[in-house]
């Protein structure tokens, strides 16, 4: 179940910002979301600006893409400071894949936020070793709002909160899709680490 924020109960102050992080395994729906708010934003008439890192081109070099093929236009950016030049006047602002993002990712959207915008940060709370990845922890520590999404796992079909790496690769960072990672419980996740 996602728990948005109830936006009737918030004050209607124009300089009245906040931060919401979605967060989670791969395939459990982060961007999805990311786009799914978005969307409701847009239809509520309030401008919006989405952003991806710039190395993020498994689907596409320009949109913001979902496992399931949903997408919206975007501004990618090699530094998060860029988002800052090119948010205009949106009130709203997502941002894709934030784990990516270097460490002013926190300050940017801590500014955003503090001049009054709604911003929505989607990206993997754990790298495929189970740890902490970017930038995230941080994210979430400074959110109004977290929303921790999951997917199913793929060994025993339980709840998934781990990206498990199918690949020898070694890197922290590693952008793949469904020949590179799939997602599993905690359970099927530390068995495999044996």
């Amino acid at each position: 179940m996602f728990l948005e924020p109830n936006l009737n109960t918030l004050k209607t102050e124009p300089k009245l910002g906040w931060i919401e992080v979605v967060c989670g395994s791969m395939f459990s729906g982060k961007t999805e979301e990311l786009l799914r708010r978005a969307k409701r934003a847009t239809i509520a008439k309030q401008s919006v600006a989405i952003f991806k890192p710039q190395i993020d081109v498994r689907y596409d070099a320009e949109r913001v893409v979902s496992h399931d093929q949903k997408s919206v236009e975007s501004i990618p950016v090699s530094h998060s400071s860029e988002i800052l030049k090119h948010v205009g006047t949106a009130f709203v602002v997502g941002i894709d894949e934030a784990q990516f993002f270097d460490e002013q990712i926190v300050q940017v959207c801590e500014k955003l936020a503090n001049s009054g915008r709604r911003v929505i940060v989607a990206g993997l709370d754990m790298d495929f070793m189970g740890r902490p990845f970017g930038q995230m922890p941080a994210l979430m520590c400074i959110a109004e709002f977290v929303t921790k999404v999951h997917a199913i796992c793929m060994r025993c079909g339980g709840v998934a909160s781990h990206s498990y790496r199918l690949t020898d690769e070694q890197g922290q960072v590693l952008l793949g899709e469904k020949n590179e990672y799939e997602p599993r419980c905690r359970r099927c996740f530390q068995g495999s680490k044996k």
